[in-house]
């Protein structure tokens, strides 16, 4: 067991009703959180081997990123020739070329840099959406490797398109469905498979129906770029005279278990489509601002009862981040000062674990009894009362992921006193840089 003393506690354990515990304390049993309460109250009532004092610090759980590309890393830095002028030559320029160039070793190191700064910056649970067009085979177990020895939890995907020909079409309906039955294997909880979709104007009908029939049977849900940009709506328009999501529904692509990430370019008619399937939805407010595609009506969505998370699209790996974006994105959008102040830590702190809730067996995201104790410690000394009315102020204009000093993923210490365990930083690092330095060149 492991006893966390001496700390705020933001529990966002909303069912509840109390969010903030002072001189709060946890117990951790194996994978879970067995107790939680005051310090004076559990401090004699266990026996426990390692005792961690967070010393006044902040003690939450972790974040979760809805939506995120780990194989995006080696963007960084990539000069183009020619800078895109709209979204379609973002992909056709930067994505659709890099994710060609991408080996097995490409794609285990790329994973690994921004599941390092996961853990550095508080990110606990994400869900991933791959691309590796000329490496399809094999390409979810790698990354699966990579977050086997970094240990966060994740739900990955293999998008499947169009754009490279039918054989690596075939192949990525083949990788997703191998994949998720492979997880049904596991003997954990850490990690779980969708079935991914690049997006409509990627997606010929046949290959939409083909995908419909691979998922028969697994109970499992489709996650795919919905409307990203106005490029989606135009091309599915020309394709059926419908707009992308009744398109997509016509091919049973919406379900429970499935998510559609973005959706700036929809209306109220496909917002209640996706409704009354059940579907999440997923904003990506700083990808959205930097792809110039627009700004999700995720106010409307979310008073329709729509269940909306918050990812980062391959962005960044600091939900902090992600978090002030979204809040003066919507603000500015809307010419509101007052916008947003609910709907992002709705998105970010109650959809978010009952997006990831459907692919994981107990929950994550709360201090709660029973969940999986997925949790972190910021270096934050309030300067002002923190109370159940006050945290999420305090998370928003005090806090980024640069404060967090310790990660626990199901019950292991990832990260203690900010020195990330198992992996010499040094040097995944430097050879990061050379296998980046060599797609370049074939770039």
């Amino acid at each position: 067991m492991i006893l966390i003393k001496n700390a705020w506690l933001i529990t966002l354990n909303f069912e509840e009703g109390r969010q903030v515990i002072r001189d709060g304390a946890l117990i951790i049993e194996d994978n879970l959180i067995k107790a939680v309460g005051q310090t004076t109250d559990l401090v004699d009532q266990y026996d426990y081997s390692e005792v961690l004092d967070a010393q006044g610090r902040i003690v939450m759980p972790g974040l979760i990123n809805s939506h995120m590309h780990l194989y995006s890393t080696f963007a960084r830095g990539l000069a183009l020739k020619r800078p895109p002028g709209d979204f379609r030559q973002i992909l056709e320029r930067l994505w659709w070329r890099l994710d060609k160039q991408l080996t097995e070793e490409d794609i285990y190191y790329s994973a690994l840099i921004p599941l390092i700064d996961s853990i550095r910056y508080g990110t606990t649970t994400l869900i991933d959406h791959h691309a590796s067009p000329y490496a399809v085979q094999g390409s979810l177990g790698i990354l699966a490797e990579a977050v086997e020895q970094l240990g966060i939890r994740a739900c990955l995907a293999y998008e499947v398109s169009d754009r490279d020909g039918q054989e690596i079409t075939q192949l990525g309906i083949k990788e997703n469905v191998e994949f998720i039955r492979a997880c049904r294997q596991r003997d954990d909880d850490l990690i779980n498979g969708l079935f991914g979709l690049h997006a409509s104007l990627t997606l010929s009908d046949a290959t939409l129906e083909a995908c419909g029939e691979a998922v028969a049977g697994l109970d499992t849900g489709f996650h795919i770029h919905t409307a990203e940009g106005i490029q989606d709506v135009e091309d599915s328009l020309q394709r059926s005279g419908l707009r992308v999501v009744e398109r997509l529904d016509k091919f049973g692509v919406w379900n429970e278990k499935s998510i559609a990430a973005h959706c700036v370019q929809i209306t109220q008619e496909e917002m209640d489509i996706l409704k009354a399937r059940g579907t999440a939805i997923v904003h990506n407010p700083e990808s959205n601002m930097g792809n110039a595609v627009g700004c999700a009506d995720v106010t409307t969505m979310l008073n329709k009862g729509l269940l909306v998370g918050l990812g980062t699209d391959g962005f960044t790996s600091d939900m902090f981040e992600s978090i002030k974006a979204a809040n003066v994105l919507h603000k500015h959008e809307q010419g509101n000062p007052s916008a947003s102040w609910t709907e992002v830590p709705e998105m970010v702190f109650t959809n978010n674990r009952l997006i990831v809730g459907k692919y994981f067996s107990r929950p994550v995201g709360q201090l709660k009894v029973g969940s999986y104790a997925d949790l972190i410690i910021l270096d934050y000394d309030p300067p002002t009362p923190l109370t159940d009315s006050t945290y999420y102020s305090h998370l928003l204009f005090g806090v980024s992921g640069g404060r967090v000093v310790t990660t626990i993923v199901n019950g292991k210490i990832l990260m203690k006193d900010r020195e990330i365990r198992g992996i010499d930083l040094e040097k995944v690092h430097a050879y990061s840089r050379k296998l980046a330095d060599k797609l370049w060149q074939r770039f």
